[in-house]
This record gives C-alpha cells, structure tokens and sequence, in this order.
C-alpha cells in the first residue's frame, strides 16, 4: 500500500515537471531575439521592438534598456511622462539608444514611441506593476504593465541590450526571513547577463 502510495506521488510528480516543461517550451516560443524584425517591429515573437532600437541592435550601437515601473508607479502624471522623456534624452546625449520597456495590450514593447510613453504615464497605477512571473499573465490577459527590474532585464536579454539604468531595485524586505518577502529583482540580477546602473 504504501508503495502504490509513493508511486502515484511520483507519477504526479513527473506529470507536474513535464507539464511545466511543455508550457515554458510553449512560452519560450513568443520569446526570441531580435534576429527577425518586420516592418511592423514583431520579431515573430510577439515582442514588438521599436524600428530605432531595432535599428541600433543590427548595428551594434550602444543601447539602454530603462524600466518603466517609474513611469507608472513613481511619481503623478505629467511629472512621470516629463521624467521619462528627460531620462531618454539623457541617454540619447550620451550616444546611446534608450529602449523603455512596458507590456501594452498583451505586447511586450521594447522601445516605447512618445505616444506609448503618454499611454503608460496616462495609464499610471492602472498599469500593474509587472515583475518577470507576471509576464505570462500580462501577455494571456492582454494586459498593461510597466516593468520592474525583473522583467526589463528578462526582456534586455532576450533581444540583446546588455545594459540596464534603474533608479533602483528591490530587496530583502523586513522580516523577509519569516515572510521570504524577496524581490525577483534580485534573482534577475543573479541570472542575467546585463549590466545594471543605479
């Protein structure tokens, strides 16, 4: 009886690990590089990249991926929208492509036009606050979401933008050792390989 017990536990078990596996493997095909961008920005997998951040990549200019999470969450409109055409401009003055992130309509967007921009900061905290696990549900639900460090460096590495500008990143909270309250912004910074800047 117990045998019988132990191996239907580890027949769900494999049945639990291979059913992860085959939607990772489903998800990880809406995710690809740059490598194929049509005229509309879609790489064929379903990430949109915008033409001048595109551009840039295939030339092997400097660009700079910026999260978006500001924009919606950290300050009221139109400070937020002001603040992040600033902070383009000051990449832009350094030589550098900017490449905002943000997930608009199930899209996640790399490289936001102005009027993208004016959306999120209009959309403000009714944009979610997206980490790199809400990334699936955005793109299901067909959602909006500003990035936070997680997924803007999930997506800087999908398309090959190997630095990264925040204003800052998530930690340990208090008590995080009885509450594991732990950002997956550190988890990102320990699995990716982009450059980050405070």
């Amino acid at each position: 009886m117990e045998k019988e017990r132990r191996d239907n536990h580890n027949l769900l078990a494999l049945n639990m690990v291979a059913s992860a596996h085959s939607r990772l493997a489903n998800l990880q095909r809406h995710f690809q590089t740059s490598d194929n961008v049509g005229k509309d920005g879609l790489n064929g997998g379903n990430v949109k990249i915008s033409p001048e951040v595109a551009e840039a990549l295939s030339r092997g200019d400097a660009v700079v991926a910026l999260e978006s999470t500001i924009i919606s969450h950290g300050m009221p409109y139109p400070q937020n929208l002001e603040t992040a055409k600033e902070v383009e401009a000051i990449v832009r003055n350094n030589g550098a492509v900017p490449a905002t992130i943000a997930i608009l309509d199930g899209i996640p967007c790399v490289g936001l036009t102005t009027k993208e921009l004016e959306r999120l900061a209009n959309l403000g905290t009714k944009a979610q606050k997206t980490a790199r696990r809400d990334i699936a549900y955005l793109v299901a639900s067909r959602g909006n979401g500003a990035t936070t460090v997680s997924a803007t460096m999930f997506f800087a590495s999908m398309v090959g933008i190997p630095v990264f500008v925040t204003g800052g990143i998530g930690g340990v909270h208090r008590h995080g050792e009885q509450t594991m309250d732990i950002s997956s912004d550190l988890t990102e910074l320990g699995k990716k390989q982009v450059s980050t800047s405070f």
